[in-house]
């Protein structure tokens, strides 16, 4: 639904050559067809983020870099492929969020530990309040979840509807989880 949304936005989806898996929904590639969108004061700007796609733009970034001086150094100066994925991703949305736009995150909080998605709910947090980003996040992330402004929506049933950050399944298990860490255990072999 993300990169259908995504697609219908107009905004690219950095990919470096095509993937198949072994069952493809035979929807997928047209989802973004069947859905509207409507914009206040025209298009903008924005990107694509998930693990998969980050990696891609990563690598292109790093063939860019090698034909000139400069490339990165919005990332910190370093290349994101020879940084943590926690650090490059880090470094990546610091530089993207600060260009006015509409953001689409799937799962950001991949491969970062929970210091880093709160780093990651910072910026993003401070980038919404500026008033030039716009987030729209599938997370299964309790801490990502938490942005004090946003709106949750569970898809957990139809129709989609808006839900409490406490009413989320990930809110609920991590503090089942928290509160009694000993019950959960004993349900592995």
């Amino acid at each position: 639904l993300l990169k259908a949304l995504c697609t219908r936005c107009g905004i690219h989806i950095w990919e470096y050559g095509t993937r198949t898996g072994l069952e493809e929904n035979p929807y997928e590639q047209d989802l973004h067809r069947a859905l509207e969108v409507e914009w206040r004061n025209g298009p903008v700007p924005g990107s694509f983020f998930s693990s998969e796609t980050f990696r891609d733009f990563s690598k292109l970034l790093d063939e860019w870099a090698r034909g000139g001086a400069g490339i990165l150094d919005d990332f910190g100066g370093k290349s994101l492929m020879n940084q943590s994925h926690g650090q490059s991703i880090i470094a990546f949305c610091r530089a993207r969020y600060r260009i006015k736009g509409l953001y689409f995150l799937d799962e950001p909080e991949t491969a970062l530990s929970p210091a880093s998605q709160m780093e990651l709910l910072r910026l993003i947090m401070e980038m919404s309040r500026k008033g030039h980003a716009q987030f729209i996040i599938g997370t299964h992330s309790p801490i990502i979840l938490a942005c004090p402004e946003a709106t949750i929506y569970s898809f957990d049933s139809v129709p989609v509807r808006p839900v409490d950050y406490e009413a989320t399944e990930y809110y609920r298990f991590y503090r089942s989880f928290l509160n009694d860490r000993e019950k959960h255990l004993k349900t592995i072999p």
